[in-house]
């Protein structure tokens, strides 16, 4: 209760020093809480659901040559009330940034993750990829990263990951079985509306898992589309795959989305497909409402409808 309390007085603060005109801290977040019917297979239950809400801070600190400090250091607030952490950690880390590009450190979504971009139109959702669709968005700690400048649209970023003295289990023999090292790799083109990117993983949290990504995005006018495939080899070399799409369009106010997707890398013969709509409000406020269907081999069958409100600020 103590550190509760301590932790909420320090979050209370923190627009204090962010409003200091001088101060390299800023302050932000997202609140994102929907009311939602879920069937998971044993009939519907409504609920609220805080989807990955967020506090965060984040600056930089100017250095001579033109290089800078930056720093960001973001937590998870479950404002629907049951979690019983106060904050969890996303991405949290420090480094530095320049002409030669950026260096970070810490606990952060690798490239793979980041790669796929804004195609997941109903990320942090019942609809998220990560759902159904894919083992390879992943945030993991003990991460070092490098980052070019971008070079006519292009950015290559590079991470890796380091698990040393992390026991995973054990051989026959009763040797301790270590986790290897992981890497992630991405190159990225995002120019006149056009995004591409090719990723590759390889031992990323403990899988041992060779998997390889592409993702095209298209923005015109009011409409995106998008596309995703991923195909995942274990180590005994078998392999599975997945993809999806997704449409989005903008009226006014209104966007309109669609999302398709199947895989066999969560579950054997993964199907999901999600519809949604929003309506902004304001530039950094919107109500929304969603609806996502998933079905899979062995009688694996859910579906999620929704309505919520997402504030950012």
């Amino acid at each position: 209760m103590k550190k509760t309390a301590i932790s909420l007085a320090i979050a209370a603060m923190i627009p204090a020093f962010a409003s200091a005109e001088s101060s390299p801290i800023n302050f932000y977040g997202k609140a994102n809480l929907d009311f939602q019917s879920a069937d998971e297979g044993d009939g519907a239950n409504t609920d609220l659901k805080s989807n990955a809400s967020r506090l965060g801070v984040k600056g930089e600190l100017p250095f001579d040559n033109g290089i800078k400090g930056i720093y960001k250091m973001e937590y998870q607030v479950a404002i629907d009330g049951e979690s019983s952490e106060t904050f969890k950690q996303r991405n949290i880390y420090a480094g530095l940034e320049g002409g030669f590009g950026q260096v970070i450190g810490g606990k952060f979504d690798t490239p793979m993750k980041v790669s796929q971009n804004k195609v997941d139109l109903f990320n942090d959702l019942e609809g998220d990829i990560g759902s159904l669709l894919t083992n390879s968005d992943n945030r993991v700690g003990n991460e070092v990263q490098y980052t070019t400048p971008s070079f006519g649209g292009f950015k290559v970023s590079a991470a890796y990951i380091s698990n040393r003295d992390e026991v995973i289990g054990t051989d026959p023999f009763g040797n301790d079985i270590t986790r290897d090292n992981g890497t992630s790799v991405a190159l990225s083109y995002d120019n006149n509306g056009v995004y591409l990117a090719y990723a590759h993983d390889q031992g990323v949290e403990a899988n041992d898992f060779n998997v390889d990504r592409l993702v095209a995005q298209y923005n015109i006018g009011p409409v995106q589309v998008g596309g995703l495939y991923e195909e995942q080899e274990q180590a005994d070399g078998s392999t599975q795959d997945g993809w999806m799409t997704s449409v989005a369009y903008k009226i006014n106010q209104w966007t309109a989305k669609a999302q398709y997707g199947q895989s066999d890398m969560k579950e054997l013969d993964g199907e999901t497909y999600s519809l949604g709509l929003d309506y902004k409000l304001t530039s950094a406020a919107k109500v929304f409402a969603f609806y996502t269907d998933e079905t899979a081999a062995n009688d694996y069958s859910r579906n999620y409808v929704g309505v919520g409100t997402e504030f950012k600020f």
